[in-house]
């Protein structure tokens, strides 16, 4: 079992606060393990099994807890009045009102709450105005490579492990179908389907899957490009599937909820202004990306932006596309009020090439860090002040 360190870190720092923790994430990302983990932790560390009740809302076993008053009474009966229970329950939106059954739950002083959901949508509406300021929301994507590779005993040839991340994907249970192409893609497959079908189509009310499943194809197979709903919509007529704009704008935001398409907003550098057109959009594991539009259509300079995009995401930035005058920046990454620039290549050992990598970097006046990432095997260097850092050694930094 992969340790998830900084998961678990913050599941232990939040342990008997008077919240909610929520961890939020695409399907097969971890959150179940996550909590088994810390269920470890926690009987390694004075709790007594009669204290933990966990329950997984996928399992036909607890079909009949999915009333959320069958719910309560079910948990209430299993409190322990003079001790702290742990409650854990997961995939909580297959339960019918369900945050009546957690705020009931919440409000005991016994309590201590953890629960996962696989789509955003749950967190919004009637659950953010019943519990809005009674739960933190801790986000979980699959493996980062550092994880990834946490899972190989031999830590050597890292290149070919990183072309093995970047082929089959990092949904965690990958790397126990050792590296067989056909079961991984007909596990990929699966949690393709899943969540299109549950957390997609069921949610949205889609009644033509294939337009649906084109939208994903688009957005797949311009990962790093700027993608505006008009240009989407312009491009699926022109395909001959005429689709509305708010049509592509719902299908956007029910792909965005179930966690497999990030959003990344432009941001003008010069201007200091965030701009509403020509964002752009990452998928969440580039095993899925290859699964549904093969080998010949990968772009590798798009595919390590998207990585990147990810790994910023894990270590907790905003993240916006920067423009500057004509120029764009791939990444503006934000925290803790301190803003550092990224730019994403696969490779600049051609000067030209490195000319134009560079440029935009160099446009930025302010003394913010900048940073140049690709795959070549060099040294870290600088330039003009521009750290030139390789791909992997960035990754597997502290």
């Amino acid at each position: 079992m992969i340790e998830r360190k900084e998961y678990l870190d913050k599941l232990i720092g939040f342990k008997d606060k008077q919240l909610i923790k929520v961890v939020t994430g695409i399907r097969r990302c971890g959150k179940s393990t996550l909590f088994e983990l810390f269920r470890n932790y926690l009987l390694k560390n004075g709790v007594t099994k009669e204290q933990i009740t966990s329950i997984n809302f996928e399992d036909a076993d607890f079909e009949e807890l999915t009333d959320y008053k069958k719910l309560y009474k079910f948990l209430s009966d299993k409190l322990i009045e003079d001790k702290k229970n742990y409650i854990f329950l997961d995939e909580i939106q297959n339960v019918r009102e369900f945050q009546k059954a957690v705020d009931s739950l919440y409000i005991k002083k016994n309590v201590d709450l953890y629960i996962t959901g696989s789509n955003a949508y749950f967190l919004s509406g009637e659950l953010a105005t019943l519990l809005s300021g009674r739960y933190v929301e801790i986000k979980m994507l699959p493996l980062s490579f550092k994880e990834y590779l946490s899972a190989f005993e031999d830590k050597t040839d890292l290149t070919r492990k990183f072309r093995m991340y970047l082929e089959n994907g990092s949904f965690p249970y990958i790397l126990q179908l050792d590296n067989d192409k056909k079961l991984i893609n007909d596990y990929l497959e699966g949690i393709y389907n899943t969540v299109i079908l549950k957390d997609v189509v069921t949610r949205k009310n889609i009644k033509d899957v294939t337009v649906l499943e084109s939208i994903v194809k688009f957005m797949f197979d311009n990962v790093g490009n700027n993608a505006s709903v008009k240009k989407i919509s312009d491009t699926m007529t022109s395909y001959g599937r005429k689709v509305s704009s708010p049509t592509v704008e719902s299908y956007l935001s029910g792909l965005i909820d179930s966690f497999i398409l990030y959003k990344a907003n432009r941001f003008d550098i010069s201007g200091k202004q965030y701009l509403k057109t020509a964002e752009k959009y990452y998928v969440v594991d580039l095993g899925l990306k290859q699964f549904l539009l093969g080998t010949k259509r990968q772009n590798l300079g798009h595919n390590l932006e998207n990585i990147v995009y990810l790994e910023l995401l894990r270590r907790g930035y905003e993240i916006y596309v920067g423009k500057i005058g004509v120029n764009e920046v791939d990444f503006i990454a934000i925290k803790n009020g301190i803003t550092e620039y990224y730019q994403v290549s696969q490779t600049v050992m051609a000067e030209e090439t490195l000319e134009r990598e560079l440029k935009p970097l160099n446009s930025i006046k302010d003394h913010n860090q900048k940073f140049l990432i690709t795959t070549d095997e060099v040294p870290l260097t600088t330039h003009n002040g521009i750290k030139q850092i390789n791909i992997i050694d960035w990754l597997l930094e502290e």
